[in-house]
């Protein structure tokens, strides 16, 4: 019985020995003259356990032991972390001197290589000037007010004395109402089918690039495949027909100069990351933006007159015009509030093109990511803002 309990401490010590020097390993390997000080953890998972389930509380440890401006290995990548507001605010006013942006390996990879969100140089330049015409001042103000004023109209149009999750139906909102401006004509069902499979991409884009069946990495890029054979599909039907449709997918497709014009595979990834990109930043604004509301009833009946105010000078018909828009003074108080609060953008990624000083002791490797995080407020949930049980409101008929 001796022998056994010795043979197994002997096989317990050598475990956490080989472990202990793995972890160790993987510090060394990322060590050299002039990067910050910090901690790697273990190969290949790194730190993405205590990032993600941690959070801002992960960042505060690393801060506190550190300082300000640290390494870890997160989601896949070697990073440096700043949390240090002036040298954050150099960052943002210098883009360009070999800062561009960069995102995580799974989010690169789910959203495509070619969205606009990771390209820059001359590519981005192409992709923004073909998308500026369907985004810019007067495309909001002309078409894409009034079609989500129309929606909305709709969307709304059952609530009366029902509790709903306002969470979910946030989400339906911000995805449907994307879905509609993109690709007009296509029924419900398939809006419906499409945003079933859409909410893995989603998940996927944030987690350790592992191509593991059962992992969220590996849903979003199964599910990359059946949008992008979706997406197709739509393209080759639409050329096979003489019909226009007035959506940001057609004005993609029937881009016809040359400087601007996306191939297929530009416009799919473009398509993916509008669709993100709305997705979770547009319902969880509104979410917190009705809690925030339901929280300060006297900001709540501000809000009301001042629509109520619009609402007597219009037909019942009439749709929400720019000028409209631009009396909303209260409102857009209140979702700037929100964004203050309950910022859905936890931090900002950076790559490196060259090696950058930072401090004018420390120097970021070219191809390192940098990463700044702005604290919030207790009601934030890290990674994403959420309410992991639904937020449930009483809607009453407002006469």
């Amino acid at each position: 019985m001796s022998i056994l309990i010795i043979v197994y401490y002997v096989i317990a010590l050598a475990f956490f020995t080989f472990f202990a020097l793995l972890k160790k390993w993987n510090d060394v390997r990322y060590s050299r003259k002039g990067i910050p000080p910090g901690t790697m953890g273990w190969p290949i998972f790194g730190e993405t356990a205590g990032f993600l389930k941690q959070g801002p509380d992960f960042m505060k440890c690393k801060r506190a032991r550190y300082g300000n401006l640290f390494k870890s290995h997160a989601l896949g990548s070697p990073v440096i972390i700043s949390m240090d507001p002036e040298l954050n605010r150099y960052i943002l006013k210098n883009e360009g001197k070999g800062l561009v942006p960069g995102y995580p390996v799974s989010m690169r990879n789910i959203l495509g290589n070619s969205n606009i969100a990771e390209v820059h140089g001359a590519l981005h330049k192409r992709i923004r000037g073909s998308i500026l015409s369907f985004i810019g001042p007067a495309a909001i103000r002309d078409h894409l007010l009034p079609e989500v004023d129309k929606f909305m109209r709709s969307f709304l149009d059952n609530w009366a004395d029902k509790t709903i999750d306002i969470q979910d139906k946030t989400k339906q909102m911000a995805f449907f109402v994307s879905m509609k401006l993109i690709v007009e004509n296509e029924p419900s069902p398939f809006h419906e089918a499409f945003k079933a499979t859409f909410d893995n991409i989603v998940s996927g884009t944030f987690s350790l690039p592992i191509k593991i069946p059962g992992t969220n990495y590996f849903r979003g890029l199964q599910t990359r495949k059946k949008v992008i054979a979706t997406l197709k599909e739509i393209l080759t039907k639409r050329r096979s027909s003489s019909a226009t449709h007035a959506d940001i997918l057609d004005q993609l497709m029937r881009n016809e100069d040359f400087k601007y014009k996306l191939n297929d595979e530009e416009i799919i990834d473009q398509i993916i990351t509008f669709l993100y990109s709305g997705y979770e930043t547009v319902s969880t604004t509104t979410m917190m933006a009705v809690k925030y509301l339901h929280d300060n009833p006297t900001v709540l009946e501000k809000v009301r007159e001042e629509h109520f105010a619009i609402q007597r000078r219009k037909g019942p018909k009439d749709l929400i015009s720019w000028d409209d828009y631009k009396d909303m003074v209260q409102t857009r108080t209140v979702i700037f509030e929100t964004l203050r609060f309950a910022n859905i953008v936890n931090g900002v990624l950076r790559k490196t093109t060259r090696d950058v000083e930072l401090n004018g002791t420390f120097f970021i490797t070219m191809g390192k990511s940098s990463r700044w995080k702005v604290e919030g407020n207790k009601l934030l949930k890290f990674p994403r803002v959420e309410a992991p049980n639904g937020l449930h409101i009483r809607v009453a008929k407002y006469n």
